[in-house]
């Protein structure tokens, strides 16, 4: 299997890229895999949307400190 390894800036692993060939060998392997593909749940989208915007309402406020750009790309 032909795999490459994603690093953020500072060199840690942070995800994997599969090709798509392969990545359909292993869907027939582990049918359990069908469902990463699967839509996202739209109700905890908006969850995670009203959150976020909760989120900034309180940074607005100075009831919560923002973090850096780098810190929060680091983590996605």
């Amino acid at each position: 299997m032909s795999v490459q390894i994603i690093q953020n800036s500072k060199g840690k692993p942070t995800g994997v890229f599969i090709p798509i060939k392969e990545w359909k060998t292993l869907k027939k392997q582990y049918q359990d895999l069908e469902q990463l593909e699967a839509e996202p749940d739209k109700s905890l989208i908006l969850i995670e949307l009203k959150e976020a915007i909760t989120e900034l309402q309180l940074i607005e406020q100075g009831k919560l400190k923002a973090r850096p750009v780098k810190e929060l790309l680091d983590e996605l």
